[in-house]
């Protein structure tokens, strides 16, 4: 709750006792809603309410009885990494009757139960506020049956509901990003990546159908996550004759030495005239037309099974303490809310508006309104159809802007995945602004020994899906070789840099912003996009890699708690990368269920490693039977992961056994995840956006000159919006002895990971989400959402 002095205030004065809480899944499955369970469970127990499962959704709630069970905090214990929902799921057409509510609000009654966390799409939300708005008729119904006594009607006079938003589909407006999207893309993506090996060695064309009978995210971002030829949506139907111009585009593509084609078809897609296009039909399309071997692969439900990735488990654990909050805070006049994510934070809107303006979506579609669908939307939505079509498309070279700039991109820096999206990115997007790009290969170790060649659009092909980096990286800083970069700087007439990479990229920037003085080289446009897995970039909230990095701890702490069960209790100490940064071990720590995480930036010394061994051995008597402890690598000199193993297999004697396990390079590895190919891909489009803008702006007489601050610039993620700014403005914001921001957001985070491992701790709801009005058009600067 935030103050207008700016204090901060702490849950404490926010107490649950004597409320009842109920938590319920309704409608379609999706990964995470158990995370979003387990949270709303444990926060609810946490300040002291009573929390009740509600099974079997709206159904559970008619029928009563055992379906409507109170929880305990150790009745939610390892469903973290299940998908699906645990406390089930049913479609009600009872509930839709007048007669089914009247069951439902005297089941809740009987049990005091007047606070519903409700976890579904926009269907089972709006039954929510339906029943809401009745309840005090429903209630004065009863006691003229004389089912409940007449006080009742004033104890339990309003019923308060939070939603949050349950949906692979993403097709909620109102909230970056619905619970479960980023897992069902997981599952795409890990199909197409496999599907494509099969297809180049056949020289196949591949038609794959992805869910979303009414929305087109999956399948718009999923084109976009493995850079699909041509992708099908509901929203933005093709133009009448867009059969002949696909197979001109996939003719085209294998033409220049492509031995694959990819289709990505909505299961809702449909033409200008409303007419359905399947895949069975694009296939023969293409069958007919090029006599391509094609092939057809319908996803279906495998999009909604499987684990549910660490953006899932941390979105819908934050929905989940956000959920409770709301439910505290409420007051008989509040609206019923949706918890929902705009940029990296929580915003609380209201239900209505968000039902209304999805609903909006619907008619625009049904009445051919195609451009306004889009933008209804959202700007996520509208920036990934854009960037689709800025790199999925070529222009004819005759329809090019002819600029005659030269602009270099290069990798410094650690590798991170999502890399090589972001310098395809740049160089498609360069491309067609009419630029000629260049490659550097090795960083600026390549640039000063002259590994400089040009690189065309065909050259970065099948990069998205590509780990590491193609380019090829080092660590190495340009200020020893200064005067041989500028060197091939004018030897090859560079206009502009665009760097991807971390820490390392940023210490360039600035040492190249300091040589303008002495070379006039470096006075040119000059922007870094951060990417490291570490996550330690000041500037911005989040890197290109650090996702991946948390997927790659999340399923390797799975596997490991895995392979305890069955056994004695045992605590695993788990060791992740991120130098002085703690970013992977507090969040990957949140996402899977750690019981802690020690890091650098929060200071703990020997009393802390005892009282969490303490607090360990008292859970280890309950039915727990496992613990996760983290440890970022420097988080101190002394309290080395052997130290902290050897205190807890010392501490522990008797109650439980210990192990280690230290995770190093593989944190590095693997192909990228959907939210950094999908982060790098935009990101770098905007980067590259802006050089283009820098470059017009600067030149004079044909020479670019551009010496001020503002043309050195780091873009990054800001809480809600992509912001460029000045690297010399930043120099102040940064601790260079601990290569780390002075502040990192993600330490509010940290609360979250004790209290749902059961320690007595503060949380600050200073920045808790408000009651906001869902905007129907952001300002420009907020265009480019980092939720995918």
């Amino acid at each position: 709750m935030s103050q207008p002095d700016g204090k901060k205030i702490f849950f404490e004065n926010l107490s649950g006792a004597g409320k009842a809480i109920a938590v319920l899944t309704s409608g379609g499955d999706a990964q995470g809603m158990n995370a979003a369970v387990r949270a709303v469970v444990r926060m609810g127990l946490y300040v002291g309410a009573k929390v009740y499962f509600i099974r079997e959704g709206y159904q559970g709630m008619v029928d009563g009885g055992d379906n409507i069970k109170e929880a305990s905090w150790e009745s939610v214990s390892s469903m973290l990494q299940v998908g699906g929902t645990v406390i089930g799921s049913a479609r009600c057409k009872e509930f839709r009757t007048h007669e089914g509510r009247l069951k439902a609000a005297h089941n809740l009654v009987q049990r005091g139960i007047t606070n519903l966390c409700v976890i579904g799409g926009d269907g089972s939300l709006t039954g929510a506020n339906l029943f809401r708005e009745e309840w005090s008729g429903l209630l004065g119904e009863l006691v003229e049956q004389g089912s409940i006594a007449a006080d009742a009607v004033q104890k339990y006079s309003a019923l308060h509901i939070v939603g949050m938003v349950g949906s692979i589909d993403n097709d909620f407006c109102g909230t970056d990003m619905t619970i479960g999207t980023d897992s069902a893309l997981h599952r795409i993506i890990e199909v197409v990546d496999a599907i494509m090996t099969t297809a180049q060695s056949h020289q196949r064309t591949f038609v794959l159908e992805v869910m979303g009978r009414h929305c087109g995210y999956l399948a718009l971002v999923s084109a976009l996550a493995c850079g699909a030829d041509w992708v099908l949506i509901p929203e933005m139907p093709p133009e009448d004759g867009w059969e002949d111009k696909m197979c001109q585009k996939l003719s085209a593509t294998r033409s220049r030495g492509t031995r694959l084609n990819i289709i990505i078809v909505a299961e809702g897609a449909i033409d200008r005239h409303g007419k359905s296009i399947t895949s069975s039909y694009v296939k023969d399309l293409v069958v007919r037309c090029l006599g391509f071997d094609t092939r057809v692969t319908i996803l279906g439900h495998v999009q909604r099974g499987g684990t549910p990735s660490a953006f899932d488990r941390i979105l819908a654990s934050r929905m989940g303490v956000e959920a409770v909050l709301a439910l505290l805070e409420t007051t008989a006049n509040t609206p019923a809310c949706v918890v929902s994510l705009c940029g990296n934070q929580s915003v609380r809107l209201p239900l209505m508006e968000c039902v209304q303006m999805t609903q909006e979506v619907q008619k625009a579609m049904d009445e051919k309104r195609f451009e306004e669908a889009v933008r209804l939307r959202g700007r996520s939505f509208e920036n990934n159809l854009k960037t689709y079509k800025l790199l999925a498309h070529r222009k004819p070279e005759s329809e090019l802007p002819t600029s005659n700039f030269n602009v270099a991109v290069l990798n410094v820096g650690a590798p991170a995945a999502g890399m090589n999206a972001a310098v395809r990115s740049a160089v498609r997007v360069g491309i067609s602004e009419g630029h000629k790009m260049f490659a550097v290969s090795d960083g600026f170790e390549g640039f000063y020994k002259g590994q400089i060649k040009e690189i065309k659009w065909a050259d970065v092909g099948g990069w998205t899906g590509q780990g590491g980096s193609l380019l090829g990286t080092k660590r190495t800083l340009p200020a020893k070789y200064v005067d041989k970069i500028a060197e091939q700087m004018r030897q090859h007439n560079i206009n502009a840099l665009l760097i991807v990479g971390g820490f390392e990229a940023f210490l360039s920037l600035l040492e190249l912003s300091t040589a303008r003085g002495k070379y006039g080289e470096f006075c040119v446009p000059m922007i870094m996009v951060p990417a490291t897995v570490s996550n330690n970039v000041p500037g911005s909230d989040l890197s290109i890699g650090a996702d991946t990095a948390l997927n790659a701890i999340t399923t390797t702490c799975d596997r490991i708690k895995q392979s305890a069960s069955g056994t004695k209790r045992r605590v695993f100490i788990i060791e992740t990368m991120g130098g002085y940064c703690g970013y992977l071990a507090s969040v990957g720590g949140l996402a899977a269920g750690a019981d802690a995480a020690y890091i650098y930036e929060e200071p703990f010394d020997i009393r802390d490693l005892q009282a969490n061994v303490e607090h360990l051995t008292e859970k280890m008597k309950t039915s727990i039977q496992r613990g996760l402890v983290l440890r970022n690598e420097n988080c101190n000199e002394n309290y080395t992961t052997d130290f902290i193993y050897q205190l807890y297999s010392e501490e522990g004697k008797g109650v439980f056994d210990s192990r280690k396990n230290v995770l190093g390079h593989m944190q590095q590895g693997g192909a990228p995840s959907p939210f950094d190919r999908n982060f790098g891909t935009k990101i770098s489009a905007k980067a590259m956006q802006w050089v283009t803008r820098k470059l017009v702006e600067t030149v004079r007489h044909g020479r670019v000159f551009a010496n001020s601050d503002d043309s050195c610039c780091l873009l990054g993620m800001r809480r809600r919006a992509l912001v460029f700014q000045p690297v010399v403005q930043l120099k102040d914001e940064t601790d260079f002895v601990h290569r780390i921001p002075k502040e990192q957001w993600w330490l509010k985070l940290r609360p979250l990971m004790k209290i749902l491992a059961k320690y007595k701790t503060s949380y600050d709801v200073s920045d808790s989400g408000q009651l906001e009005h869902i905007v129907r058009n952001r300002p420009r600067e907020l265009d480019a959402s980092v939720a995918m």
